[in-house]
């Protein structure tokens, strides 16, 4: 399949997890984190035909995917809790940015155009203007030392996208043991750091639903994804998740998109498509 096509199916499921998030919000977050990341790892069964083999990496590269799936979303949380979440929001979404300019860093033989670096900036405004446009304005002003992690956690997303294109190859089922390591770790903090809750039928099956897609399947195909294509156009493309994810959320709350999100798109759908063109 192409990677672009692959890269796009993660992006869409990742559109819905600003909605579930709404819809569990009541649940302590690494809690949620870490019972849909092993949720979504029991993919990587049938993905591997129950061949758990294809679950064994080399201790580098389980480190890498505990560092990618576990360092994102640790940091994302200290983020949200210490600075505005809109604010917060945005400077994480600079991760496709980063993957866009730091691939010649990362990846031998990888030039960046200026047409990539044009879309990637291009894609950037439009995502500022998807999260800030669909939040009814900026919301609060003013310096948190949360953006710290925010940025952190930026950074962790894209390199670790990039450095799973240099370690060496493996089975795309072993996302599994990468998400079964980072949900345990992830439980490990909630035992820690938050109180217990009880957990309803329904909270449940919409935790089902995140570790199947956004936490679970998302990372498969972006895993197939980057193994397969240009981790410059990529990394463009993901300038779509903040877009889907703000017009997902609109829909849910019933509310019509204001006419900076068109614009949005029209930025976003216009970086895409000049990075991608050959």
């Amino acid at each position: 399949m192409n990677a672009n096509l692959l890269a796009l199916g993660a992006i869409a499921l990742w559109a819905s997890l600003a909605a579930l998030g709404v819809a569990l919000s009541h649940v302590p977050p690494f809690l949620l984190t870490g019972l849909s990341l092993l949720v979504g790892s029991l993919i990587a069964l049938p993905l591997s035909r129950f061949d758990l083999r294809q679950w064994r990496v080399p201790a580098s590269t389980l480190a890498l995917g505990v560092y990618g799936l576990f360092g994102f979303h640790f940091l994302l949380f200290i983020a949200l809790r210490h600075a505005p979440p809109v604010q917060a929001n945005l400077v994480n979404y600079l991760w496709p940015l980063g993957i866009v300019v730091m691939a010649p860093l990362f990846l031998p033989g990888v030039t960046l155009l200026a047409r990539h670096v044009f879309a990637a900036l291009l894609g950037f405004a439009g995502a500022a203007l998807a999260i800030l446009g669909g939040a009814g304005g900026a919301g609060d002003t003013g310096w948190a030392w949360g953006y710290l992690p925010a940025l952190a956690s930026a950074f962790i997303w894209a390199s670790y996208s990039l450095l799973t294109k240099r370690v060496r190859a493996f089975p795309t089922a072993a996302i599994g043991s990468f998400a079964l390591l980072s949900g345990v770790l992830s439980l490990l903090c909630h035992a820690l750091l938050e109180p217990a809750v009880s957990l309803s039928t329904r909270d449940l099956l919409l935790i089902a639903v995140l570790g199947l897609g956004p936490l679970g399947g998302a990372f498969f195909l972006w895993d197939a994804a980057l193994k397969r294509g240009d981790a410059r156009q990529i990394g463009v493309l993901s300038f779509l998740t903040p877009l889907l994810s703000t017009l997902t959320l609109l829909l849910v709350r019933g509310e019509v998109p204001s006419p900076s999100i068109g614009l949005a798109a029209l930025m976003i759908v216009g970086a895409a498509v000049m990075a991608t063109r050959r």
